[in-house]
């Protein structure tokens, strides 16, 4: 594996291994400010893993998926985010969020190949649901902006961190390389079964 690949793969290893288990999202933690929003989903496996998979995905992909997954995944979370604030219920946002694991995950590991607009419509789908989770606990206020901007950041920087990830473990596309991502996507896809299952 050459060193930057290692160096990837470890700072996600680690991430995960002092990420605190997956809560249900209402009413855990502070949500008064832009630090509040930045460290919010990094204390979470479910967030970290499917915001990192979407860039990774994104980096399987290439070409235009490359832009338009990671920053359709940001822009819809954010719709999500504002029905959530606006207490517009949507049903089994919990459950979103985990499948989201489970099935970028598998699409990873497998190396499923779709055009950019169907990349981008599956992703989508699953960002609202993680939109929707926040934004039912920010408040209605500049220090509920603030969180939702921290927590926006934070999102980009970890969809930048699969893209990273991706492109790095991609290129080229040795059969070492293409094992390695396989048991990445399907280690992932496990642990979002984990998620779902409530054992992580």
């Amino acid at each position: 594996m050459t060193k930057p690949a290692f160096t990837l793969l470890a700072g996600a290893t680690f991430m995960a291994l002092t990420t605190k288990a997956a809560e249900a999202h209402v009413g855990v933690g502070d949500t008064s400010g832009f630090a509040d929003g930045f460290w919010h989903p990094i204390n979470g496996l479910d967030h970290i893993l499917a915001m990192v998979l979407v860039g990774f995905y994104a980096a399987q992909l290439g070409g235009a998926a490359i832009w338009l997954v990671p920053s359709s995944f940001v822009c819809l979370m954010a719709f999500g985010g504002a029905l959530g604030v606006a207490g517009i219920q949507i049903p089994f946002a919990e459950l979103g969020v985990s499948l989201s694991v489970v099935i970028l995950g598998a699409a990873v590991a497998f190396g499923v190949r779709v055009g950019p607009a169907v990349a981008v419509a599956l992703i989508g789908f699953f960002a609202v649901f993680h939109g929707h989770a926040h934004g039912m606990e920010m408040p209605e206020t500049v220090a509920g902006l603030a969180y939702g901007a921290g927590f926006v950041m934070a999102t980009a920087l970890l969809h930048a961190l699969g893209l990273g990830a991706g492109l790095t473990l991609g290129r080229p596309a040795t059969a070492r390389r293409r094992s390695l991502v396989r048991s990445l996507g399907g280690a992932a896809a496990l642990a979002g079964v984990g998620l779902l299952a409530g054992i992580l």
